[in-house]
């Protein structure tokens, strides 16, 4: 099974991956974290990337799918792979053609988790977080028992700035913008499953049950 998931921020690209990864033993690739093992591990790309990234600049394409290429070659790619974050506009989803065509592999589907942008602003903005462990509350559906404390470690819980209204709805707008065209880039191609995002935690791994003609 090789896939790749698109949705805009806050339609809950993270936690489906979480269950299919518990279902199917396939590796779950997330530029974010590819780019936090190269800079930790200290490759050429991690180096690269970390200059760019402490000059406050955003890492170049090139940079990202040469990572995504390396990423793609290691062990657990074997048995299959779900994408998640890559490719974000039609020029990295080109070079990730690219890619699989040299690697002699092909993608299985392309879920778009649909989303209206209202539900996105009122799930992200509803979001926060403990600064001390992390944990991740909601004032609608999972608040904290003690308003602003932590249930797990009393900890002081948070709005983080990128769950503000403004930010959220300038990236919304980002995406609209860059990622969105992937949408009909790989409906062209026969590839594209539309989801909708608020359909629970096992939306997509349903989906994947059902049409297994499709993976």
């Amino acid at each position: 099974m090789r896939i790749i998931l698109i949705g805009a921020p806050g339609a809950g690209k993270g936690t489906q991956a979480e269950s299919i990864k518990a279902k199917y033993p396939i590796a779950h690739i997330s530029t974010g974290d590819i780019l936090r093992a190269n800079v930790k591990a200290g490759t050429e790309l991690g180096k690269n990337a970390k200059g760019y990234m402490d000059a406050g600049k955003l890492v170049p394409d090139e940079i990202i799918i040469a990572m995504v290429e390396s990423r793609l070659q290691e062990a657990d790619c074997k048995s299959g792979f779900l994408l998640d974050g890559f490719p974000r506009t039609t020029p990295q989803a080109e070079a990730l053609d690219v890619i699989l065509k040299k690697l002699g592999i092909a993608l299985d589907a392309v879920i778009d988790l649909a989303i209206d942008d209202e539900v996105v602003v009122q799930r992200l903005t509803t979001r926060r977080g403990c600064k001390s462990c992390g944990a991740i509350y909601n004032t609608l559906f999972n608040p904290t028992k003690v308003e602003g404390v932590c249930d797990k470690c009393g900890g002081e819980v948070i709005q983080r700035d990128d769950d503000k209204e403004s930010v959220i709805r300038n990236r919304l707008s980002v995406f609209h913008e860059q990622t969105a065209p992937l949408i009909e880039y790989y409906r062209k191609q026969g590839l594209l499953h539309t989801i909708d995002a608020t359909g629970g935690k096992d939306a997509v791994l349903n989906f994947l049950e059902k049409e297994k003609g499709c993976c």
